[in-house]
């Protein structure tokens, strides 16, 4: 991509915690600079660069054209204006308010086709409460924002990929949410999405609600009134998909090469297994947007911001998915 093609846009994060650090950082070390602008706050990106011991300056921009993609630089869209910045490593109504105008910005700026794609660095859902902003996470702003009528996240690295039926939510009101509609949308989100990655025909594993997929009924009916006539109705769309597997064992058939991708019916019974296999491996892509979206499969992390010891290895990884998902797109397959 040349410098003078229309950007990512990378959101800061959290500006207590280390999205701005990851950001300086994928900016400074990567060639990802010359075609990307961060939207945040000038000021907090200045201490993120100081943290870090990066040489380039930062460069704020009133609105995307002005960006100029020099050389040691790194172009800031100024979404927020902290005059007194946030402190680190706690829950701030302040920071929890710019990383929810960082992203709503770039949301608008998507849509209006300026920026190619946004990958988000880590928010902090207490922050965003006690700033008043009643969101659960990323997924839902971005749903809400761009008008998606169906959004799924789909978490993976090269060895296994997943798609959740049902994302933020209680384990009980996931059970209640993972119906024959949300199976049908996760299922075929996570077609369109492997298709996205470059499977031509994917196999799409769907995982049980029950332990073992509930052993014919003896632990549960969920998977015999709702997930298997959702997976039937998907191959008579000419979808590859199979199941319902058992939870514990499907993702380590996926790792082997069965599937392509599993269609998983809760958030930690998806996001346990790619977590495992290292965060700085994991991106999370929001499937059923108009635009490109991805993020690193991290949080916050609070507990190391400032100390130097943030990895931006995630979120280089998310920004060259998001090229990679951009790519598709222009090609008509995402």
């Amino acid at each position: 991509m040349t410098k003078d093609a229309t950007p990512i846009a990378i959101t800061m994060g959290d500006p207590s915690g280390i999205g701005p650090e990851i950001a300086i950082i994928a900016l400074t070390e990567n060639s990802v600079a010359n075609r990307s602008v961060v939207f945040g706050c000038p000021n907090v990106m200045e201490r993120a660069a100081h943290m870090v011991g990066s040489q380039k300056k930062i460069r704020a921009l009133k609105s995307i054209s002005d960006a100029r993609f020099a050389d040691g630089t790194i172009e800031v869209l100024r979404t927020s204006d902290l005059d007194t910045l946030p402190p680190i490593g706690e829950v701030n109504a302040d920071s929890g308010q710019a990383a929810f105008d960082a992203i709503k910005k770039s949301i608008e700026c998507a849509l209006a086709g300026k920026v190619l794609a946004i990958v988000t660095a880590p928010i902090h859902k207490e922050a965003l409460s006690v700033a008043g902003i009643n969101y659960s996470g990323h997924t839902e702003m971005l749903a809400d924002f761009s008008g998606a009528e169906k959004v799924a996240m789909l978490l993976g690295n090269d060895e296994i990929r997943t798609v959740l039926v049902t994302i933020h939510c209680s384990l009980r009101d996931a059970i209640k949410g993972a119906d024959y509609e949300a199976q049908m949308d996760a299922i075929r989100l996570a077609h369109q999405g492997a298709i996205a990655l470059g499977f031509e025909s994917p196999r799409v594993a769907v995982a049980g609600l029950n332990p073992h997929a509930g052993e014919g009924g003896l632990f549960g009916q969920e998977e015999i009134e709702i997930i298997a006539p959702a997976i039937k109705a998907a191959q008579a769309e000419g979808i590859k998909a199979s199941g319902p597997w058992p939870g514990d064992t499907v993702f380590m058939q996926a790792r082997k090469g069965h599937f392509d991708i599993v269609v998983a019916q809760y958030h930690d019974q998806g996001l346990i297994p790619v977590k495992f296999m290292g965060l700085e491996k994991g991106v999370n892509i929001t499937l059923g947007l108009p635009f490109v979206r991805t993020s690193p499969d991290h949080g916050t992390a609070f507990n190391i911001a400032g100390t130097g010891k943030a990895d931006a290895s995630s979120l280089v990884t998310a920004i060259k998915y998001a090229d990679r998902l951009v790519a598709a797109k222009q090609k008509g397959k995402y």
